[in-house]
């Protein structure tokens, strides 16, 4: 599971990251140096929709040190939906890469156990 999302993020998020900021000029911050994928918890989790998901982090690293959580979100293990935590909220990862995106409600939230 988790090397499935491990690869996931790094394909659908990762990768499309880089490539659009190696191509455009701002005053934003500059590209970090290198990213890398940590898959938060090694068994997939159920929200209250009944679809599986597992938690990744994505670190950066500027010059010399590693900055932990600079990118949270999700991988639905169904579909391959990744989400992205945002404030408070969880929005499609497209959002990172310039989609208007609103948040969608419910995902990457478990769902309450049943005792």
């Amino acid at each position: 599971m988790g090397q499935w999302a491990q690869r996931r993020v790094e394909d659908g998020l990762v990768k499309p990251l880089s490539d659009a900021e190696s191509h455009r000029f701002s005053r934003s911050r500059p590209p970090p140096r290198e990213r890398r994928v940590r898959v938060t918890q090694t068994t997939a989790t159920t929200d209250k929709s009944g679809r599986s998901f597992v938690s990744f982090a994505v670190d950066v690293r500027f010059g010399s040190e590693w900055s932990e959580n600079d990118i949270v979100g999700c991988a639905y293990t169904g579909s391959g939906d990744l989400y992205v935590k945002r404030g408070d909220a969880y929005r499609p990862a497209s959002f990172l890469l310039g989609k208007n995106e609103g948040p969608v409600a419910g995902v990457c939230e478990a769902a309450p156990s049943r005792s």
